[in-house]
């Protein structure tokens, strides 16, 4: 089976073409029968009522003990293969101890084996081979890479993130900035929305980016803004940042996996994310991380180091004679954890059967049809906002319902009684994102049915 995005149409062209009305069940089923549209479900282990405790809720149309996963923005899925890969590697552990580092029982020696990952990571986000590295976590990559690219001086020293980053970004940021002596009240510069608006436009970051130039040392933004499923313009902001002197560096958290980016051809300085959402890679598994290869020698700057970092031609010398790798593999500090690296592996393989133009193109017609269904049944249209943006150049594979805060918890048990698996982000969101791995036309319409069908 090949999967192309130049066969994919867009969600209005299949409404037009269909003998099926858009609102029916059949064209649902319609859609998830086409050939260019079809998933890589069979890859991966779809979560049982187990997950919800007990399914007490059903519609005609849904099997009463079968889940709708929606979380993939949260934690993906279990892949197939994992189980066996995972035991291949533990094999190995018991019969050859730590001889498994050189080991070529699997062809993939440990010592080296986030190295048969990367060509694949770098495929999904745009990069050169050496310009991408499997290491740490997302928050702990942050510091590591501001460590490197955050060097204010007594000109320049802001750093522009979001007024509503994710958490931990805002905690790593300011701390980086405490680091220095300096202050997040004069050195941190927080973008907000236009009054009355939920997302941040393209042209008041640039602006914002223009107005600092003279002291800005650092834009920190996310590819995809993780409450309100924004995309953000990387190419443009990217180019903005430099155009006025500063470095330009991204969470790409809610991005990997999810939308096309190319961090190389965009120019981007450095970027880091973690695996374990759109990539399927496991819970709190091991992140990644990019550096442009135009640092690729550039050691004047600051790097934490360890022996990873170390030339692996030269690393078991062990005369500390430090002599540091070239690019992203010189920002290593230890040996990753095959566990991890496993898991990240097999999702990998999955991954390599579909291009990223596919994931996305297909995920623009599969989020399109949930948004054309909320925002078109009565009961949905009504009472619920889609905050995310319409266009679909600005989204990816989310959409974030606002409720009024009253209600949002009952909404959120509704939906878990009929065994749909949703992210609830307080005050007044729930956050669906249907994947265009594993997510069917059906399971999209079935959710808005029951969401129309709440009680509001």
């Amino acid at each position: 089976m090949t999967y192309e995005a130049s066969a994919i149409r867009t969600v209005e062209e299949y409404f037009d073409s269909s003998k099926n009305g858009p609102l029916s069940l059949e064209f649902a089923k319609e859609m998830d029968a086409r050939p260019e549209l079809k998933n890589l479900r069979e890859e991966f282990e779809y979560p049982t009522p187990v997950a919800v405790g007990e399914i007490t809720r059903t519609i005609e149309e849904k099997e009463k003990d079968k889940c709708i996963y929606f979380c993939t923005h949260s934690l993906g899925m279990l892949p197939k293969n994992l189980r066996s890969k995972m035991e291949a590697e533990l094999n190995v552990w018991s019969n050859e101890a730590v001889c498994g580092h050189v080991s070529q029982t699997n062809g993939r020696p440990w010592v080296t084996y986030d190295d048969y990952i990367v060509p694949s990571m770098a495929k999904i986000v745009g990069a050169e081979k050496d310009e991408v590295a499997i290491m740490n976590t997302l928050t702990t990559n942050i510091h590591i890479l501001f460590s490197a690219f955050y060097t204010p001086n007594e000109k320049r020293h802001k750093i522009i993130i979001e007024e509503h980053a994710f958490p931990s970004d805002h905690y790593a940021v300011t701390s980086q900035i405490k680091m220095h002596g300096l202050s997040p009240k004069t050195s941190l510069i927080l973008l907000k929305p236009r009054e009355g608006e939920e997302t941040l436009r393209t042209e008041d970051i640039i602006k914002t980016i223009e107005e600092h130039a003279d002291s800005l040392a650092l834009v920190w933004l996310p590819g995809v803004q993780y409450y309100t499923g924004q995309r953000f313009d990387i190419e443009r902001i990217t180019k903005a940042g430099h155009d006025n002197g500063s470095i330009v560096g991204w969470d790409l958290a809610h991005t990997v996996g999810n939308v096309v980016v190319k961090l190389h051809d965009w120019n981007v300085d450095f970027a880091t994310w973690c695996n374990y959402k759109y990539l399927c890679s496991g819970p709190g598994a091991i992140g990644g991380a990019f550096v442009h290869n135009k640092f690729a020698k550039d050691f004047s700057r600051n790097r934490l180091t360890g022996w990873w970092s170390h030339k692996l031609e030269t690393r078991f010398n062990m005369d500390n004679n430090f002599d540091p790798a070239e690019g992203i593999y010189g920002f290593r500090q230890s040996n990753p954890p095959v566990t991890t690296l496993v898991c990240v592996l097999a999702s990998m393989e999955v991954f390599d059967k579909v291009s990223m133009e596919f994931i996305s193109t297909k995920s623009r017609v599969l989020t399109g049809y949930m948004e054309y269904l909320l925002t078109t049944l009565e009961n949905t249209s009504k009472n619920i906002e889609i905050i995310t943006p319409k266009d679909k150049e600005q989204r990816g594979a989310m959409l974030c319902l606002k409720f009024d805060s009253k209600i949002l918890m009952d909404v959120a048990d509704y939906l878990k009684s009929f065994g749909l698996i949703v992210d609830v982000r307080k005050p007044e969101c729930i956050r669906l994102a249907p994947s265009p791995l594993f997510n069917t036309f059906e399971e999209v319409w079935q959710t808005v049915k029951i969401l129309n069908n709440y009680n509001f």
